[in-house]
């Protein structure tokens, strides 16, 4: 459920969606033959835009009629402004903003450089798009519940569960009552306390985490307000959200959910936290001063002269 409140700030311009990113969060949804189709636009994009809808069908196995069904799976009338689409989106990718290689495949021949200008252009490019892709209403009614919640429970296993962790830490340190779990029988527990008022957030890449789905399940029951944070719109996570935040990360070679898009989720943990912050400003700067005094004393003051000396 997303209210439809003004929004009194003035509005930054953002870019379009990518094509692509429209793609990936389509997957979980496609029929598989249709996903034989995505996967082959994600590959390549370049080709396909230069390819006809014949020669797509017969690269995929497939019949022009799923090919046709896929674009308007995707928000497309057709394979016209499917190649368009693609062309375009080819394009950036070929010139991009940061002068690294495109593709995130590490391959066992890369050098430690091109492994480094990978991983950093992948990250980049996560940062980039989730910031395109995301919705602002939505994190705007997300940043409205956490503000007004009695407790915030924080789900998730993996990963996943470390970037709970750095959200769960940032609202602790500036005041707000919150707890993460990762074992999912205690996560449960947990949730038979919950009560309206309270916000329950469950942060899952592939949006198919079972133990992530059964406790914000248990939690709206309860009629907490759910917040999922996942990659894939249409990722069965998403049934149990009354408030959806997607990345858009790629896929590397070494996967996945310790990689960009666990740096995708930390994006938005941080445009949360400070959306959160923001809304009273001088108390969390307050907060935020004093534990730091509570820690001031565990920091070595002579670091740099002790190691300048060893």
């Amino acid at each position: 459920m997303t209210a439809s409140r003004g929004v009194h700030e003035q509005e930054i311009p953002r870019p379009s969606l990518s094509i692509l990113i429209r793609v990936r969060n389509a997957m979980p949804n496609l029929r598989p033959a249709e996903q034989r189709v995505a996967e082959a636009v994600l590959a390549d994009p370049a080709r396909i835009s230069e390819s006809s809808i014949t020669a797509v069908a017969r690269q995929c196995q497939t019949s022009e009629t799923t090919v046709l069904r896929f674009c308007r799976a995707i928000g497309l009338a057709g394979y016209p402004e499917l190649r368009i689409a693609l062309a375009r989106a080819a394009q950036w990718e070929e010139t991009g903003h940061f002068g690294a290689p495109v593709t995130g495949q590490i391959n066992a021949t890369d050098s430690l450089a091109d492994v480094v200008a990978k991983i950093t252009h992948a990250d980049a490019r996560a940062i980039e798009d989730t910031a395109a892709s995301l919705d602002l209403k939505v994190l705007k009614d997300a940043v409205d519940s956490l503000v007004q919640a009695r407790r915030v429970e924080i789900f998730g296993t993996g990963a996943s569960a470390l970037v709970g962790q750095d959200l769960h830490q940032k609202l602790h340190r500036i005041g707000l009552v919150s707890f993460l779990w990762t074992d999912a029988h205690v996560a449960l527990t947990s949730t038979a306390l919950l009560n309206e008022g309270d916000v329950a957030v469950g942060i899952s890449h592939t949006g198919t985490t079972i133990d992530t789905i059964d406790v914000l399940r248990a939690a709206r029951r309860r009629g907490a307000t759910t917040i999922a944070l996942t990659n894939f719109s249409g990722s069965p996570i998403t049934e149990e959200a009354d408030l959806l935040l997607v990345t858009a990360a790629r896929e590397t070679t070494f996967r996945s959910g310790a990689m960009s898009s666990r740096i995708a989720q930390l994006a938005v943990v941080d445009c949360l936290f400070a959306g959160v912050a923001q809304r009273s400003y001088d108390q969390a700067i307050q907060a935020l001063e004093t534990t730091f005094a509570a820690v001031r004393s565990r920091h070595n003051r002579r670091g740099r002269s002790t190691a300048h000396q060893a």
